[in-house]
């Protein structure tokens, strides 16, 4: 079976009067970046405290953290999706319920995803969190409490800023997961880049064409990503704490 390319594809009019199919693309890549740096914050922030309260010698926050991060780790991600998109908000107050049922196109699909993403991801980042604190000496600790540092000045000062560069490889590829990760939204309805490019494919019956063009935007995304979290890791490494050559993605 042969296949006849069509690159021209991409300066033909889409469908819905938005300007030819590249820029249609190209929304799609600015609502995939749009939706994974939020859920990068989200994640960041949650799975860096669940991550050190896990470290934390009280028994009953350890056991609270764990329960988190099983819970979210042993569901799939698109169930989760489904959840935030269609049960929570039936949970919810019924004003803040219909406030958020009643959201215009693309911000109802958009919160929902930010958030399920976000929550999934941070459970990967407080595991390589702990795991960076845990991989310090224990003279680490040690020193700072005999300098008379509390428990929480021994990780703020200490423990985490050590940790987060050791750990800084795993983080990059846990953000890369994100975006590649944020396709799913385009099940609840969100038209990030794999949604459009899916679109478009129904639209011209261009697949290859749609794919391909899908596939080498995520492939230069991470690609730069990958670029400029090396840059990061060579600034802020600690020398004789982490190598210089370390594999972004490595774990």
């Amino acid at each position: 079976m042969n296949y006849n390319w069509d690159w021209r594809v991409f300066l033909a009019a889409e469908p819905g009067g938005t300007g030819t199919y590249l820029k249609y693309l190209v929304v799609g890549l600015g609502w995939t970046l749009a939706t994974a740096l939020a859920a990068w914050v989200i994640a960041l922030a949650i799975g860096s405290v669940v991550g050190t309260l896990r470290t934390t010698p009280y028994k009953w926050v350890v056991r609270l953290g764990n329960a988190y991060v099983e819970i979210f780790r042993n569901v799939p991600l698109i169930v989760q999706m489904f959840l935030w998109f269609f049960v929570v908000p039936e949970l919810l107050p019924k004003g803040l319920g219909d406030w958020v049922k009643q959201m215009p196109p693309p911000w109802g699909s958009y919160l929902p995803a930010v958030i399920c993403l976000g929550l999934y991801t941070s459970v990967r980042i407080a595991e390589q969190v702990k795991s960076g604190i845990n991989s310090l000496p224990r003279g680490q600790g040690m020193a700072g409490t005999a300098l008379g540092l509390a428990l929480g000045a021994n990780y703020r000062y200490v423990l985490l800023p050590q940790a987060f560069r050791i750990v800084l490889p795993p983080l990059t590829s846990e953000f890369m997961n994100v975006i590649k990760n944020s396709s799913v939204a385009l099940t609840i309805g969100l038209l990030e880049l794999t949604g459009r490019a899916r679109a478009m494919q129904e639209f011209s019956f261009k697949v290859f064409e749609a794919f391909a063009a899908a596939t080498a935007i995520y492939l230069l995304t991470n690609l730069l990503v990958v670029y400029g979290m090396r840059a990061l890791e060579r600034k802020v490494r600690v020398p004789g704490l982490i190598s210089a050559s370390a594999p972004a993605g490595g774990h």
